[in-house]
């Protein structure tokens, strides 16, 4: 099945197949990772763990298609990221897929309305049924009264949510979430992280969450741990990350 039509329940949305990531460095080879295989299913909410330097944000920019593996795949609902011209995972990175950073990556010179109202008009969205989309969304991340501030008048935390709206505004398939709780505080971190859970899983979401914090992977259905190059799956217990 491709991206644009409704794939079977039990087949896996992302998979990955013999990935492998490695860096020149000092006249060798820098190994991230080799050969990592798993699937993460449709509407799963996915907790990355790992130590400091184990790779796991390069996992998530292998699985969005901003870098290249070394060796092996990425498939998104059948359809191989890894294999397409850099436009063309722009292009379908743009459509299919949403980002949140610990840094909330705002435009400074645009509102808050107008942060949102972009990614719909990079999809062809324009007019009004974008922006009442847009603006149904920020009411919904609690900050429709600051849909024309500009981002720095907001709190870190105000900001997040925005990047949390923006990040879904375009209705992607899966959610990619790299440390998106890590330069808050940890009343507001909850509070953000409460957010971006009701945003995927209310809409069916796929999401993968790369974090340092056992209440984030708590929440995750299910929780995968880079070590020594491998990825493993894992029962969370607490006290799992570094």
């Amino acid at each position: 099945m491709g991206i644009l039509s409704a794939g079977a329940a039990e087949t896996p949305l992302v998979e990955l197949r013999a990935l492998s990531k490695s860096y020149p460095e000092g006249g060798g080879e820098r190994v991230v990772f080799r050969n990592l295989s798993a699937g993460i299913r449709r509407g799963e909410t996915v907790a990355l763990l790992g130590r400091s330097g184990t790779g796991k944000s390069t996992l998530l920019n292998l699985i969005g298609g901003i870098d290249l593996p070394t060796a092996g795949d990425v498939l998104l609902d059948g359809m191989n990221v890894t294999r397409l011209p850099e436009q063309g995972r722009t292009l379908f990175r743009r459509r299919h897929i949403g980002l949140v950073f610990q840094a909330f990556n705002l435009i400074p010179t645009l509102t808050v309305i107008e942060n949102l109202l972009l990614p719909l008009e990079l999809n062809g969205r324009t007019g009004r049924p974008a922006r009442a989309a847009a603006m149904e969304l920020l009411g919904r991340v609690g900050l429709a009264d600051r849909n024309n501030t500009y981002p720095d008048r907001l709190s870190g935390g105000e900001q997040q949510r925005v990047a949390v709206a923006r990040a879904v505004v375009h209705d992607p398939v899966l959610l990619l979430a790299d440390e998106p709780t890590g330069s808050l505080d940890a009343e507001t971190g909850t509070r953000v992280l409460e957010l971006l859970l009701e945003l995927a899983r209310n809409e069916k979401r796929t999401m993968v969450v790369v974090t340092h914090s056992d209440a984030v992977a708590g929440a995750a259905d299910r929780v995968l741990v880079l070590q020594g190059g491998r990825l493993v799956d894992g029962t969370f217990s607490g006290g799992a990350t570094e």
